[in-house]
């Protein structure tokens, strides 16, 4: 049996004592609507990209919840707790929590390592009507690059939505914006620090990087550059009720390119039409599993001149399909790829970069892609 200590608060001033375990049980690869209903019951997704649990750790309320290859919805929640913690923590996660491992999250990983300014995360939720509850991402970090137990570095919470009279650990200490959002930011320490960003105005998506709100706890001085990052978990915690509680999708990456917490669009042209072709130079690096992989490009435009809007063209040696990309708008025919720039990147200076980055499958060899060209203009 393994242990999760989790704790929350549900009216101000409220203090929080002693702690709760949780457990939690390995379960075996899902497909679409796969009902848990076990309270520490999990499956994975998508080839083991994600785990999902129903992890009902502090209620003996029954919980069930249907898997899709998605995300899940709460469909029985008899949560009645008033006072204290909440009932359970739902949810979708990729990396490490309690020896369950998600294939291919690159986690752990040290917040000082370039890769973790790559990490990137989306979301987007449904609520009921009823009940009381939060939806909140809850993002884990280690002082070492632990796989199993609790986690004694950071908790980094992200607040969507809550209702009801509920608040997080600790108490407020002031506000943020990131991620095209305003935040008030609260703290506490139950063992470790808990940072949790409220959303002032209710929201039922985000995408974000995870350096952004990392960023500003250790600015704050709750956290460290030198402590790993464990896993990305996105679900809820209902107290009253819960039934309806949905995350539609969710992602997470590794390879792309963090932007900053609130971009300004560029007034730059789209699809890749540009001013010019330019000299230019490109490099890959990839994250592989078996069957899968991150792929990140960076192209350095190596003229004198300024390209305004660009497309990238390259082909796949052995069969790769992508499933998925980040920062730029990706299509594919056969083994042919073509990516343009989105309206905040379309300008690379001259000596200057750009960077996306793509998810794909594979079977049987991984090569790298080759032939890259640049508006045409064949890059070295």
């Amino acid at each position: 049996m393994v242990r999760d200590m989790r704790m929350r608060m549900i009216t101000a001033g409220l203090a929080l004592l002693g702690s709760v375990a949780a457990s939690l049980v390995v379960g075996q690869a899902a497909h679409a609507d796969t009902t848990i209903c076990e309270k520490y019951g999990s499956t994975t997704i998508q080839g083991g990209k994600y785990v999902v649990i129903n992890n009902v750790w502090g209620s003996n309320a029954p919980q069930c919840i249907n898997v899709t290859n998605s995300g899940f919805t709460v469909t029985q929640a008899g949560h009645n707790n008033t006072g204290g913690t909440p009932a359970a923590y739902p949810a979708i996660y990729a990396g490490c929590h309690y020896a369950n491992c998600s294939s291919g999250s690159g986690l752990p990983l040290q917040a000082s390592n370039s890769q973790f300014n790559t990490v990137q995360t989306s979301v987007s939720m449904s609520y009921p009507g009823s009940g009381v509850y939060d939806a909140a991402y809850d993002i884990w970090f280690d002082p070492t690059p632990r796989k199993d137990g609790q986690n004694t570095g950071a908790e980094i919470m992200v607040w969507l939505n809550h209702t009801g009279s509920v608040q997080p650990v600790g108490s407020r200490v002031g506000t943020a914006n990131i991620a095209g959002g305003t935040w008030d930011v609260w703290e506490g320490n139950i063992g470790w620090n808990v940072i949790s960003y409220v959303r002032t105005s209710p929201t039922n998506s985000i995408n974000f990087a995870v350096r952004s709100f990392y960023d500003d706890a250790v600015n704050r001085g709750y956290a460290q550059r030198s402590w790993y990052l464990t896993s990305v978990q996105a679900g809820f915690e209902p107290w009253i009720g819960g039934a309806g509680l949905a995350v539609n999708n969710f992602s997470y990456s590794i390879g792309g390119v963090v932007q900053s917490p609130s971009p300004t669009p560029t007034a730059s042209p789209t699809g890749g039409n540009g001013n010019g072709g330019g000299a230019c130079r490109v490099s890959y690096s990839k994250n592989e599993w078996q069957g899968g992989f991150t792929g990140t490009v960076t192209v350095t435009n190596t003229s004198s001149s300024a390209v305004n809007g660009w497309n990238l063209g390259f082909s796949f040696p052995s069969g790769q399909k992508i499933t998925g990309y980040w920062n730029a708008d990706v299509t594919q025919s056969g083994s042919s790829v073509t990516a343009r720039n989105l309206s905040y990147n379309g300008s690379i200076p001259a000596g200057g970069n750009t960077q996306f980055g793509f998810q794909g499958t594979w079977s049987g060899s991984n090569g790298d892609p080759t032939g890259f060209t640049l508006n045409g203009t064949r890059c070295s």
